[in-house]
């Protein structure tokens, strides 16, 4: 019997004599017609037709019924060999020599099935790891690649126009919402080529040009080019706003207002400025203020007004107009009111070029004391912080 246990484990196969086999499947049906089940007892793995042969083979034919057809537990001992030393550690390692027949690893158990190169998932050998390496092993034991995190940045819809801005503006908008008092110190690295191409992408086809004479078609042309310039302009501090050229349109009442048409750069740059800026201001403004807001409009000032007359108590509705708000803003107080929520030098510095730029009227440059141009992509903008602080808030009390 004990020859007989030799060979087999020399083949492979079991390390159980024959009478070993008989005697364990005998108790196991036993075991299954009496009902029994032991707390963790699971059925072992069913024997291939190698251990049938084997068992036949012994003379056990008087239970061949119960050889063929009953699971039969083998060796929880696999047979290695031995390879050339770790390097690392300079003691041999071991492998499993695949069966004959049969998965490798049939049998052995899950922690043994976990470290056999043929079944990995992924079809990455498994490799044991330095103690010093900080992985799951869990993961790389098994051979299946580490998950790795998302490294492309997000989009998000939060504005009111519905257009998409990186996930650095929401988040820009989010702290604006939670902290009232805050001061934003880097806003300009938000000014990226997708931003002013974005801007370009929203300006007037067919508005008319600046003092540079370009249009939007001209700056189409090249346009991948001309934005990385404005943006390394930009960025480096050594980006010139233009004058703006005076136009004078006819009002309703037959008088001449007059408007301030910027270079096609400025109103791209202007544009990328006013997007970055919504996020913090639109969180500020009150609700009763309209003009030139994103998603806000004179049609639905009217609506709120009337719902108003009609659900609530009204005892009167004052109508006033600010005679020449545009050209007679404190410069100044302007930057002042600014600085309440943007510390950034550079932002700053960008916003007093575009007010001290002057204007160019019939090839004659002049400086504007007061005042912002009407009709600049900024100038909006600007008009609301300013009455913001002077108007609404002391409405609002």
């Amino acid at each position: 019997m004990k020859q007989g246990m030799q060979e087999s484990y020399e083949k492979g196969v079991a390390n159980r004599s024959a009478s070993s086999f008989a005697l364990h499947t005998a108790r196991c049906v036993a075991k299954r017609k009496q009902g029994y089940r032991r707390a963790g007892y699971r059925a072992p793995k069913r024997c291939n037709q190698d251990a049938d042969a084997f068992a036949l083979a012994e003379g056990n034919t008087g239970g061949s019924d119960i050889a063929s057809s009953c699971p039969v537990l083998r060796s929880r001992r696999p047979q290695t060999r031995l390879e050339a030393s770790c390097t690392r550690t300079g003691r041999p390692r071991r492998r499993l020599l695949p069966t004959s027949s049969g998965t490798a690893g049939e049998g052995l158990g899950r922690k043994a099935r976990m470290n056999v190169p043929e079944e990995s998932d992924s079809g990455i050998v498994p490799m044991n790891h330095s103690n010093k390496v900080e992985q799951s092993m869990a993961e790389s034991e098994e051979g299946r690649p580490l998950i790795k995190e998302n490294t492309n940045p997000s989009s998000t819809c939060p504005t009111q126009s519905g257009a998409c801005v990186s996930q650095g503006l929401a988040g820009v908008r989010k702290a604006a919402r939670e902290h009232k008092e805050m001061k934003f110190t880097a806003l300009l690295p938000h000014v990226t080529i997708d931003l002013l191409r974005s801007s370009f992408g929203s300006l007037k086809r067919k508005a008319a040009p600046g003092v540079d004479g370009m249009t939007w078609q001209e700056y189409e042309a090249g346009l991948e080019g001309r934005l990385a310039n404005l943006h390394s302009r930009v960025h480096r501090g050594t980006y010139r706003a233009l004058p703006s050229r005076r136009v004078y349109i006819e009002k309703g009442d037959g008088r001449q207002r007059p408007l301030g048409i910027a270079a096609l750069e400025d109103k791209i740059v202007q544009h990328a400025v006013v997007t970055i800026l919504n996020h913090i201001y639109e969180e500020d403004f009150l609700g009763f203020s309209y003009g030139f807001r994103p998603g806000r409009s004179q049609h639905k000032a009217l609506h709120a007004l009337s719902y108003a007359l009609v659900k609530k108590k009204v005892n009167y509705v004052l109508d006033a107009d600010i005679q020449g708000f545009f050209d007679n803003l404190d410069k100044a107080w302007m930057i002042k009111f600014v600085e309440h929520r943007v510390a950034d030098r550079r932002i700053l510095r960008l916003i007093q070029k575009w007010l001290k730029a002057g204007v160019m009227e019939e090839g004659k440059w002049s400086d504007t004391e007061t005042g912002t141009p009407q009709g600049s992509v900024i100038s909006p903008l600007l008009a609301n912080i300013y009455l913001h602080y002077v108007f609404d808030l002391w409405v609002d009390v």
